[in-house]
């Protein structure tokens, strides 16, 4: 049973996952070696339980148990009587390295050590500590008290023991678990790159412009955003990185492949919302550009990017990343897409899937147009996913 939860990190990710545990009754303890970084989450944290007072979403009752629930600290040994440990600090390897090795000095042997990386291999990291078997990757999305999604991430290494209590602990903390092979990208960061990447190559292709490609998501396809305002909203630069590791960490596959026009965005410093100008311009009386409205232009662009998505959620599946329930789960509770992709491809019909990829493929002769062997398989036999 998980009662002491240990949070290395006081950013915005770290502080959201000590609200999540704090909330399910956990004692936190919450270290960053800045003062500073401490005190604004512990102020963050009073504004954020007061709005949910006000709204009436919380009692003034609960709002000071969670704040009594969590100790804010400086010093990395008063972690000591953490039966769970979460850090969240900077996607290095050897800065994680370096900080699990510390920490091992100070935590009981049968203290459980995660790791928050949202790319980062879990069999590397474990492999500093003496215990590697204690280590797991438990992959939160920001805002950690918002998002639904856990994806959990075992190492080689990782004993089932340490699994299994990581995951009733985060269902007891009311999580959508998914559990995950330890690959890049794990399930989400890896399924959705076709529907930046698959985006971004029509735009060069001069298919059609931003407003359109975006317009086409949300009309015919019903997501909340689309995948230049997605990226404007990331930061093209953060964006930029997750796609450039994902490809290199799976040896250049053609499919994970960056795009020239995004780098150059973020060469010039058009990242998006935060620098005021990305793919849309966001300064102060700025207009917005009207798409196209042309139904045939918009099913194309959507039907385009939907099965290329379908394509990498039934290799993620073909491959073993995680089971078909868990891949869908994760990319609607994850980035809150409106169906799973495995369900929409039911619901397409995989002789639809194949046949789209296929034509894709004659037409560009590209790998990254290649379909999955289990679409393929599936459309011979007649099998659907669900």
């Amino acid at each position: 049973m998980i009662k002491n939860v240990g949070i290395i990190g006081g950013g915005t990710m770290g502080s959201g996952i000590a609200q999540v545990a704090a909330t399910a009754g956990c004692m936190v303890t919450l270290y960053d070696v800045h003062q500073g970084a401490l005190d604004t989450a512990k102020a963050n944290l009073e504004k954020i339980t007061n709005r949910l007072v006000d709204k009436a979403r919380m009692t003034p009752q609960e709002k000071d148990a969670i704040q009594n629930n969590i100790r804010y600290v400086n010093t990395i040994k008063e972690l000591a009587n953490s039966d769970l440990t979460i850090e969240a600090i900077v996607e290095n390897m050897e800065v994680k390295k370096k900080l699990f090795q510390e920490l091992e000095n100070h935590v009981s042997d049968t203290c459980i050590i995660a790791t928050n990386t949202s790319s980062l291999s879990i069999a590397s990291i474990a492999s500093c500590l003496k215990k590697p078997n204690r280590c797991i990757g438990i992959h939160f999305f920001n805002p950690a008290p918002l998002m639904k999604l856990v994806e959990v991430i075992p190492a080689i290494q990782t004993s089932q023991k340490v699994l299994d209590t990581v995951q009733i602990t985060l269902e007891n903390w009311r999580k959508v678990v998914a559990v995950a092979k330890d690959t890049p990208g794990f399930i989400v960061n890896r399924v959705a790159r076709p529907f930046y990447g698959e985006a971004l190559r029509m735009y060069e292709e001069g298919v059609a412009d931003f407003a359109t490609i975006d317009h086409a998501l949300k009309s015919v396809g019903g997501f909340k955003m689309g995948p230049f305002e997605l990226m404007d909203f990331i930061g093209n630069d953060v964006n930029y990185t997750v796609t450039h590791t994902v490809f290199e960490a799976f040896y250049n596959d053609p499919r994970y492949k960056p795009s020239f026009t995004q780098k150059r965005f973020a060469e010039a410093g058009f990242l998006g919302r935060k620098s005021g100008k990305g793919f849309y311009d966001y300064a102060p009386g700025a207009v917005t550009p009207l798409p196209e409205t042309n139904q045939k232009l918009l099913h194309t662009i959507f039907d385009r990017i939907l099965v290329m998505l379908i394509n990498e959620a039934a290799d993620a599946l073909f491959l073993n990343i995680a089971s078909a329930q868990d891949i869908d789960a994760a990319m609607t509770t994850g980035v809150n897409y409106p169906k799973g992709l495995l369900a929409w491809a039911d619901e397409k019909g995989i002789p639809w899937c194949v046949k789209k990829l296929d034509g894709l493929y004659n037409e560009y002769h590209e790998p990254r147009y290649r379909c999955s062997p289990l679409l393929r398989r599936m459309d011979a036999t007649n099998k659907t996913f669900f």
